[in-house]
């Protein structure tokens, strides 16, 4: 490709999300024909011995140890932010002030103030907008959505969506970053609640407008460092159960848990409709269960060069993994931002997803007490 259709890319943060990021950028013009070329231009992080370390390991051309510097270089187009909540709203703000695209990570922010705050810097903004809830881009979850706008389900009548995990079952596990209210903003809600709310709107194209929830922190003191004989408080939910009603008409029920012992990523979610079913789980992220009122539930192996992203990958029944779904996210940016078309999901949907989140926080800490999803 000629310069002209290179983008260079910064990317802020290099720990979990960074490292799966890294591949998507990677891989991704090895397997779509794209109308822009992702140049990999710099990695930041705060320690410099860290941060130039993952840059090589990862394939980042540069470093920074200061994201200011990312958004200030010519030679970085987007912006991809991969840190805690409690950076995403200053960094994203300014990336976008600078006419940077961005896509950040999710929950889009710490707060629904953050999050507003950041909608109108890309409302201000030449550069394109994005939030990082990846599982849209699950083919099964694709494919889903389709069923739904075809009709084939008829009037969605019931969600049903689980989010279980259990790494922090153990109360040794050390007091991590994502356990503290300050910098990930709420616990099992934000951090995996989030995806089963997107992942609901999206399929059903309902949003969530009424909350009746409850959370629970389990484990309220935990060690600061791993074998560390001090503690300190565990200010996040460990989980997080509420039941919602939509604006087409559906009720639903959402439970979010890092402490369902022997779960490790089963993101569950069911529609039931007046003429069919769909069924998936992210634990068999190849296969889709549909029902169209025959008596049961066949199984879709989503692998056919006719469903979403397949065509790019293998040949029929060999199966896509966790990584492939960042990949298919960075795909569909970088077509959005040669097109000049408005990305999906934008900061705008992300929002909608942090009210949500505030709506179950405000019933939560109100007896469980219905609280409508605030949406201006």
């Amino acid at each position: 490709m000629s310069d002209q259709t290179t983008v260079g890319v910064g990317m802020i943060g290099y720990a979990f999300m960074g490292r799966v990021h890294s591949q998507a950028w990677r891989s991704v013009g090895a397997f779509f024909d794209l109308p822009l070329a992702p140049r990999m231009a710099v990695l930041a992080g705060r320690s410099k011995e860290h941060t130039a370390a993952a840059a090589a390991r990862l394939g980042w051309a540069d470093f920074e140890t200061d994201w200011r510097e990312v958004v200030r270089r010519d030679d970085v187009q987007i912006v991809d932010i991969c840190t805690p909540g409690d950076s995403h709203a200053e960094i994203a703000i300014a990336a976008l002030a600078a006419g940077k695209h961005v896509i950040c990570e999710k929950p889009l922010a710490n707060s629904v103030a953050e999050a507003e705050a950041m909608v109108r810097a890309a409302v201000s903004s030449s550069g394109k907008n994005m939030v990082a809830f990846n599982y849209r881009r699950v083919p099964a979850v694709a494919l889903a959505r389709r069923y739904v706008e075809e009709g084939r389900l008829g009037e969605i009548r019931h969600v049903r969506a689980q989010y279980l995990q259990d790494w922090i079952v153990d109360p040794k596990f050390p007091l991590v970053w994502r356990l503290q209210k300050d910098k990930a903003g709420s616990g099992s809600l934000g951090d995996i609640g989030a995806h089963i709310i997107d992942t609901a709107q999206f399929i059903t194209g309902q949003n969530v407008v009424g909350v009746s929830a409850l959370t629970e922190t389990f484990v309220k003191e935990r060690p600061l460092s791993s074998g560390s004989s001090e503690t300190g408080p565990v200010t996040v939910d460990d989980a997080a159960l509420f039941i919602g009603r939509l604006s087409g008409g559906a009720v639903a029920s959402f439970e979010a848990t890092r402490f369902a012992t022997g779960r490790k990523n089963a993101l569950r979610i069911e529609l039931n409709g007046s003429l069919g079913s769909l069924a998936f789980d992210f634990e068999a992220m190849n296969e889709l269960w549909v029902s169209e009122g025959d008596g049961g539930f066949k199984r879709i192996l989503v692998t056919e060069p006719d469903h979403p992203y397949a065509a790019a990958w293998w040949p029929p029944g060999h199966g896509l993994g966790y990584e492939h779904t960042f990949t298919h996210e960075i795909k569909d940016f970088l077509e959005a931002i040669a097109t000049n078309d408005d990305p999906a999901p934008s900061f705008a949907d992300g929002l909608r997803v942090q009210r949500v989140l505030a709506a179950v926080e405000r019933s939560a800490a109100d007896s469980s007490r219905f609280t409508v999803v605030e949406d201006v």
